[in-house]
């Protein structure tokens, strides 16, 4: 079943987290990864939203984000975003 994995970031130190964007879609595509939108104007339809952007990601299932996010190429360049940004990272199983 696919996994949907949804980041909703604030971004306070630009030139790191712009560095870890660099680095993102490789090791996203080395771990069969899609990234399906990534948005720095998302428009709230409904409530207020706090954040500056908002990633939606796709894997075959929970096991390949597992071994996306827990390899060491990730684990690398995660350092950045997690300096970088304040936020929130859900999974979402598909239907």
């Amino acid at each position: 079943m696919t996994v949907y994995v949804l980041a909703q970031v604030s971004i306070h130190d630009r030139e790191r987290y712009d560095r870890y964007a660099a680095a993102f879609m490789p090791v996203l595509l080395q771990y069969q990864g899609r990234l399906l939108a990534a948005d720095e104007a998302p428009v709230a339809v409904e409530g207020a939203w706090p954040h500056d952007k908002v990633v939606l990601v796709a894997f075959e299932d929970q096991a390949a984000f597992e071994r996306w996010a827990n390899s060491p190429e990730y684990r690398e360049i995660s350092k950045d975003r997690l300096a970088a940004t304040d936020g929130v990272v859900l999974t979402v199983r598909g239907i």
